[in-house]
Formats: structure tokens, C-alpha cells, sequence
């Protein structure tokens, strides 16, 4: 079985064998590696990209610079999204320069992280979680 998984460096949509893990899985257009998973700031544009042609969980969180909690969350999130590479796309996105994305999300309360899958909503959860609970949060999606 195969994946389209979208790479975070060049945007390019990659085709790879489903595996429950990779040794080694490259792009096939800038050649970075996809098992680079830190989490990737994105804008409208960039979220769609990835939430079309993604058929791995998107996890994004929705953060402000000035949130203490959303600054508390940071290393959890970048934590869990550095443990599941391939297993799911973790982003972020600012919503203070994003604010069209916190309104067409519906985002009133930050951090929130919503977890996409097919291009839906799936799940979404308010509030700072452990790296621990993020990841057993998207685990439960996979």
C-alpha cells in the first residue's frame, strides 16, 4: 500500500510504501529527508497543501507568540512530532498573523490543536498537553 505524504521543505507531494517505520525515506523532488519531522510553521496557502494531499493525520497547532500556555506546549509538541515521523504532520500556526485561519477554524481559545484526517477536522482539544497525552491523543487517530 502507498502514501502521499507532503514534504515539509518543498511541498512536493511524495508516494512512498506504507511501513509502521522507515529506515530512510527521501524526497523525491528536493531530496531532504522526510523523516525530518520538526514541527513546520505554515500560512492559509501552505495548510492547504497540506491537508489535501496529505494521507497521513495533520496535527496542527493553533498558538500566539504572547501565550504563556502556547509557549509552555512548544517543546511537547515539538517532542511528539519528532517521535512519530510518517506517522503524522505536525504544524503550526500563528494566529496572529493568520487570524482568516483562527476564524475559519473557529479557534477561541489558544493553544488548540486540531487533528485533521482525509482533509477533515477529526478531533480538536483546547489547552497545553504533555508530550506524553499529544501523542497518545494522535496515536488514537492512526
Amino acid at each position: 500500500m502507498q502514501i502521499n505524504v507532503v514534504c515539509p521543505h518543498c511541498l512536493k507531494v511524495n508516494r512512498i510504501p506504507k511501513k509502521s517505520s522507515y529506515a530512510k525515506a527521501n524526497c523525491g523532488a528536493c531530496k531532504h529527508s522526510l523523516l525530518e519531522s520538526k514541527p513546520k510553521e505554515v500560512d492559509a496557502s501552505t495548510l492547504g497543501t497540506f491537508l489535501a494531499n496529505s494521507d497521513i493525520p495533520v496535527v496542527v497547532d493553533f498558538w500566539a507568540p504572547w501565550c504563556g500556555p502556547c509557549l509552555q506546549m512548544a517543546p511537547s509538541f515539538e517532542e511528539a512530532a519528532l517521535s512519530m515521523p510518517l506517522q503524522a504532520q505536525f504544524l503550526k500556526v500563528n494566529t496572529d498573523s493568520n487570524q482568516t485561519l483562527g476564524a475559519q477554524y473557529k479557534i477561541e481559545s489558544i493553544p488548540t490543536l486540531i487533528l485533521f484526517k482525509n482533509g477533515k477536522e477529526h478531533d480538536r482539544v483546547s489547552g497545553a498537553l504533555s508530550t506524553t497525552r499529544l501523542q497518545n491523543w494522535v496515536r488514537q487517530a492512526l
